[in-house]
């Protein structure tokens, strides 16, 4: 079954911005999409449609098999969602705010505190339970805020932007608390600005350009359209000259680090066979860029409507 099935939807406003023009997406059931778009792409529209803040112009919108329009209550109990912006009340407690969201569904008051100790504490604010949201860090507001997007137990989970302005430490443990909820059963759909979260977590993602769909595929052959990557190495021993790599262009960007373009027809084994051939010792590997960051510029940087060439995709 598709969690979410999105045909032809078309968006235009009052002013005759169409921010929508014919997109279609299926998103299958336990699945973890990327929904990838620079800033006027067209995403905010479609989520605030698939979440009924935003009227539709044309098109279809299904959710577990039913039509937001025709069964809209029903949908919407299935979804739930995570704003990019903070959108909440700062002067209620954690718990009053999970509670509270937990009634907007039919969730009775015991089944409520019970659903809330469940969610804070996987989300690490239990401890914070009694305290009012404005006394909160900006991660805690984040995580606050899955919670309370959780309290109904969705079957489909949208988050826009869910990391966006907190620190590292705190980002790393939502990806391991959003993978394993996709573990267990919860389909997700993740609109991130940073691409290395989208290159972790998802499964698939889904590029959205001036109102199109112009990619989408599963993340791994998404990435694989990249004929080359570009490595940063970094060595043991000081370079004054790039080494002779066979197989490999090479230059020198540090005094101990080099960096080598893998292009197509070679893999990281043979790399690492021409770098002990030159007698090279390697303390550490990394790409210069993320792959999914070049590969969304190389894709969403041309006109609008157009779509990309093998070459412009394919260098």
């Amino acid at each position: 079954m598709q969690a979410l099935a999105v045909h032809d939807l078309v968006k235009t406003y009052r002013n005759g911005n169409q921010a929508l023009k014919g997109v279609t997406l299926e998103v299958p059931e336990g699945d973890f999409v990327a929904l990838l778009g620079p800033n006027g792409a067209g995403k905010t529209t479609l989520i605030g449609i698939v979440t009924s803040m935003v009227n539709r112009t044309s098109g279809s919108v299904r959710v577990f098999g039913h039509d937001l329009l025709r069964e809209p209550d029903v949908a919407k109990a299935l979804i739930g969602v995570v704003p990019q912006e903070v959108n909440l009340n700062q002067f209620d407690t954690v718990h009053n705010i999970v509670t509270t969201a937990a009634g907007f569904y039919g969730v009775g008051p015991r089944a409520a505190r019970r659903r809330a100790q469940e969610c804070l504490e996987q989300l690490q604010l239990w401890d914070r339970r009694k305290d009012s949201a404005r006394n909160l860090s900006g991660g805690m507001k984040r995580r606050l805020m899955i919670a309370r997007a959780l309290m109904h137990r969705p079957r489909l989970l949208i988050l826009d932007e869910p990391t966006a302005g907190v620190d590292i430490e705190i980002r790393r443990s939502m990806w391991e608390f959003l993978a394993a909820l996709n573990e267990s059963g919860t389909t997700i759909i993740l609109t991130t600005h940073y691409l290395e979260e989208a290159e972790q977590l998802c499964r698939h993602v889904a590029i959205i350009d001036h109102g199109r769909i112009i990619e989408h595929d599963r993340m791994s052959r998404v990435l694989r359209r990249l004929k080359e990557q570009v490595l940063l190495l970094n060595l043991r021993d000081s370079v004054a000259q790039a080494p002779q790599l066979t197989g490999f262009p090479v230059r020198v960007t540090g005094e101990h680090e080099i960096e080598v373009v893998v292009g197509e027809g070679h893999d990281l084994n043979d790399l690492f066979a021409a770098l002990e051939q030159a007698g090279l010792h390697v303390l550490s590997m990394r790409n210069r860029s993320n792959r999914l960051e070049e590969l969304f510029f190389r894709l969403t940087s041309r006109a609008p409507g157009a779509r990309p060439t093998a070459a412009e995709v394919m260098p």
